[in-house]
């Protein structure tokens, strides 16, 4: 018997988001669930009550009604107490939990003997488990809103203008935490032509935030910062000072502060302090996208923005809820992911396996049992070295390795070599043989020093080499084509056919070598802005 999926309305305050938006529902009803939606659910969203039924589902008039009906409830905030009390024994809770946060949750969950699924308890470091993982997609629209809302703060222009009324120079943006958050803020806030700093305890995202238009700022002061599972771990005090240091030389230098900061299960780390606030530009902004945590900023106000020493400081707590329509979009197509590995029979009835380490990992309660937190799962072994890694040594070993000069006593047999062929051509071959070879000698090296040698930037290697060999080609037909005169000044005609093949080559190597530089400069203009 197919299963019922409940989508209620989101109770929190501020809360615009819905679990489910109707071009999803029709997949889920595709998969064999039957679909309810509280009315009202997702007019905040943009989503009314019509389009959910237009697309298969029905609407429930009230809260209780769909909680004590649904098999499968879709939340996006942890649901309340009362809530809770309204879900039938047995049925299947999927939204944010927050586990190690809300232990009187956790409590009543298993008390009501449920199973619940916590979205936020994802394995993120399984490759799979990407497409389910609500807590990047939700992060990515924070981030982009995260600089829209330091722009309206903000008194000037983000790019830098030359104007008939004077000079706008760019703004200058500091990012604490190159997460997705942060990632998605340093480029949302390039784009808009800020001139864009970030910092992360993480040393590997460095190239990240420059392949984004950011500048990464290094704490000066050794320490790996990686905790596992795409997350920071806490820094030592040596670090914490140096790190201190750093934002407070940027707190004076900078217009705009977003911070991201936040490490699994503990409150959000301090790092501005309301001594850096007091040294900042009037009129600049931060942005504190850990409020709910607690804040980065010794003075956010979760929630609210304030005005402290000339600076604003938005401490917004519903920053993806801003941006409802779309996070809705993300977060329900995320919710669809993970159906989809619960019910792969599409018989529209799921199965919690344990043998998933995704699912296990996402399973906090199994029908009133405690199972949070789960084992970490069983990551593939790193792909073996491969065998022309380990060859590499011995060539070097026998001779010279890739990329190294050849010995003096190799290169002087291969020339011996080479002069001895040439002495026995010259010697024994007919004359017509030694003109023709003569040319390809020559055509061979003019080729390579004209074309072979041109800088690769300006065209790619494989287009260098596919010339090389052209320029051989065009240099043997035009010789074929006009003929060198001979001792009384006549030109030796070749052949009908042999002229014509001449002629044909050059044709088809003009094609190909400025067809090559055509197709070579539309390749580069793809990357440049």
């Amino acid at each position: 018997m197919a299963l019922l999926i409940g989508v209620p309305r989101e109770t929190a305050a501020g809360e615009k988001r819905v679990a489910t938006v109707p071009d999803v529902v029709e997949k889920l009803i595709k998969l064999g669930f039957s679909v309810a939606v509280e009315s009202g659910a997702g007019d905040a969203a943009n989503c009314n009550d019509d389009s959910y039924r237009a697309a298969g589902a029905s609407v429930a008039g009230s809260a209780a009604e769909l909680w004590g009906t649904a098999d499968i409830v879709f939340k996006v905030r942890p649901p309340t107490l009362d809530e809770v009390a309204l879900l039938r024994p047995g049925a299947t809770l999927i939204g944010f939990v927050w586990p190690a946060q809300n232990p009187e949750l956790m409590a009543a969950l298993q008390a009501r003997q449920v199973t619940a699924l916590a979205i936020d308890c994802l394995p993120r470091q399984l490759s799979r488990a990407q497409k389910m993982d609500a807590l990047t997609s939700q992060a990515g629209v924070s981030g982009y809103r995260a600089v829209i809302e330091a722009a309206n703060a903000f008194g000037r222009f983000f790019n830098g203008q030359i104007t008939a009324a004077g000079k706008v120079p760019p703004a200058k943006v500091f990012i604490a935490g190159a997460g997705v958050a942060g990632l998605a803020a340093i480029g949302t806030a390039a784009n808009l032509g800020a001139i864009v700093r970030a910092n992360d305890t993480r040393a590997e995202v460095a190239d990240q935030v420059v392949s984004l238009g950011g500048e990464f700022v290094k704490v000066d002061y050794e320490e790996e910062g990686s905790g596992g599972g795409g997350y920071a771990k806490v820094m030592s005090e040596g670090f914490q000072a140096a790190q201190r240091a750093m934002y407070a030389q940027q707190a004076r230098e900078v217009d705009i502060i977003i911070t991201t900061a936040l490490i699994p299960g503990k409150p959000a780390p301090k790092l501005i302090t309301a001594e850096m606030v007091a040294t900042m530009k009037p009129g600049s902004v931060i942005v504190d996208m850990a409020a709910e945590q607690g804040g980065n900023c010794e003075l956010t106000v979760p929630g609210q923005a304030v005005v402290r020493h000339g600076v604003t400081i938005v401490g917004y707590t519903d920053l993806a809820s801003r941006l409802a329509k779309q996070s809705s979009t993300l977060y329900s197509t995320n919710l669809l992911r993970l159906t989809e590995e619960l019910c792969k029979t599409k018989d529209g009835v799921i199965n919690v396996n344990f043998e998933d380490d995704a699912i296990r990992g996402l399973t906090v309660v199994k029908n009133g049992e405690l199972t949070w937190p789960a084992p970490a799962p069983k990551l593939p072994p790193p792909p073996p070295p491969k065998a022309a890694a380990v060859a590499a040594p011995k060539a070097a070993a026998h001779g010279h390795g890739p990329g190294e000069p050849m010995k003096g006593s190799t290169l002087a047999i291969v020339f011996a070599v080479g002069a001895v062929l040439f002495a026995l051509v010259g010697l024994y071959a007919p004359a017509a043989f030694l003109s023709h070879f003569t040319v390809f000698v020559l055509a061979c090296f003019v080729g390579y020093m004209v074309v072979w040698n041109v800088t690769p930037s300006l065209h790619t290697p494989l287009m260098s080499v596919t010339n090389a060999i052209s320029s051989i080609i065009a240099i043997g037909a035009l010789i074929q084509v006009a003929p060198p005169l001979d001792a009384t000044g006549a030109a030796d005609r070749p052949h009908a056919l042999i002229l014509g093949c001449a002629v044909v080559a050059l044709v088809l190597t003009a094609v190909n070598m400025f067809g090559g530089f055509a197709v070579t400069r539309r390749m580069l203009a793809m990357f440049r802005k």
